[in-house]
């Protein structure tokens, strides 16, 4: 049994209402799975709501856009994966909010930066493809620019106009790193560094990051993505056990936004096994356990 604990809804950027997505799960035979939107826990919720009717454990999960560490160079967002969190948690919804806010102020700029290179295009046109404002963002700016002919994928829409430095991009407000970490473990959640194959340039000093990252909070890694080849897989696996980090995996699946990656498979040859959804489930009852012994005291 394989699971598949970072997907994308139309909560955020994902093509899939946490209900299709729930019987996409279900058709494909997966265990487990988790939304994972960005920085709102509404695809989450619904997901929570509907999974025990069709017989798929599901955990309550978000993709936090934090601010780099210092030992991260990098400019941009630095992912912070959310697992198990409570839904009601005030401050952390406040600053899902406030991150939700960055984005949709963001949106009209880079559409008039666009406007400004030649493109006709229009904030509403961007939201109808969105299926509305709530969770909108570049990939959908992207998606109109290649439904336009603009640009011939959304892959080339981010690397000419929208990535970091290029014509289009706007930066936005990001919740710091420990910050986030520590709202995830004041919600009842186990914190996780997404993707890091991804994210991480291959000269810094994995075992050092972690360290610091353990010290802020850090619960988890993961080690399963489809841009993770079998050398960086071993290398995340080998690095969490060092740390005593829980393993997560999953196939960052964002429907037809991003057709080349599957629900549970990625590109093809991803199989994140259900052990890895138990260990993460024994350790958020463990942490349950914990906090309800602390507050008895």
């Amino acid at each position: 049994m394989n699971i598949d604990l970072h997907i994308h809804s139309t909560a955020s950027d994902g093509t899939l209402t946490p209900l299709e997505i729930l019987s996409l799960a279900r058709r494909l035979g997966l265990a487990a799975i988790a939304i994972t939107d960005h920085d709102t826990l509404a695809g989450s919720r619904e997901l929570l709501e509907r999974s025990a009717r069709l017989g798929i454990k599901a955990v309550s999960g978000v993709e936090i856009s934090a601010a780099p560490p210092s030992l991260c160079p990098q400019r941009g967002s630095f992912h912070v994966l959310g697992y198990g969190i409570a839904f009601d948690h005030s401050r952390l919804n406040q600053i899902l909010e406030r991150l939700q806010n960055a984005r949709s102020e963001r949106n009209p700029k880079i559409i008039q930066r666009l406007n400004d290179l030649g493109f006709a295009l229009d904030l509403a046109e961007a939201a109808e493809l969105a299926g509305g404002l709530d969770g909108l963002g570049r990939p959908h700016i992207a998606r109109l620019m290649k439904h336009k002919g603009y640009v011939a994928s959304i892959d080339e829409a981010f690397d000419r106009y929208l990535g970091h430095g290029k014509p289009g991009y706007v930066d936005k407000f990001r919740v710091p790193c420990q910050e986030a970490m520590r709202l995830i473990r004041d919600a009842g959640g186990i914190p996780v560094l997404a993707h890091p194959g991804v994210t991480l340039d291959d000269g810094l000093d994995l075992d050092r990051l972690l360290a610091d990252l353990v010290a802020m909070g850090l619960g988890g890694i993961e080690v399963y993505y489809p841009d993770h080849d079998a050398v960086q897989t071993a290398r995340f696996a080998g690095a969490a056990r060092r740390h005593g980090l829980l393993m997560t995996g999953g196939s960052d699946f964002h429907g037809s936004l991003k057709p080349e990656i599957q629900m549970g498979v990625g590109s093809g040859t991803l199989a994140v096994p259900y052990t890895l959804y138990e260990a993460l489930a024994a350790a958020l009852a463990a942490r349950r356990g914990h906090v309800a012994a602390s507050a008895r005291e």
